[in-house]
């Protein structure tokens, strides 16, 4: 199992946002230059963060963008969700099949994984990292 890079930038963008100060506005020149990726390129990311309602951008000279007010309750899941989607991970060959074992093993493995990943607040790994920004 492997989520795409753009949830590997989305999560550190959301992370990076919330230490920067949760009402100060960063650029996207700032985030890509910190993740040594493309502007254009983070730029879909954050657009789809906006579209979810966990970020608000600002345009201008002095734009950028910043984490909503409620980005306390923001958990992994949800930027994972934001970026992949909600479809489950496991799609069963035999669909006409619905007492198929090996897919119940595996969406009942995938709701314990949604589980935890639910429980893990963004707002708790900030706190856990000292940087000035």
């Amino acid at each position: 199992m492997k989520y795409s890079k753009a949830t590997n930038y989305a999560l550190h963008t959301m992370l990076f946002l919330a230490v920067a100060t949760p009402n100060k506005l960063v650029s996207v020149h700032q985030l890509a230059e910190w993740q040594k990726v493309s502007p254009t390129y983070l730029s879909k990311i954050l657009t789809k963060l906006v579209k979810e309602g966990m970020i608000d951008s600002s345009s201008g000279a002095n734009g950028g963008y910043s984490l909503k007010s409620n980005w306390e309750d923001i958990s992994f899941l949800d930027i994972i969700h934001a970026i992949e989607g909600k479809s489950s991970l496991f799609d069963c060959c035999l669909n006409e099949e619905p007492e198929c074992l090996i897919k119940q093993t595996m969406l009942s493995a995938e709701e314990k994984m949604e589980d935890e990943l639910k429980s893990q607040k963004l707002v708790e790994l900030a706190k856990k990292i000292k940087v000035d920004i």
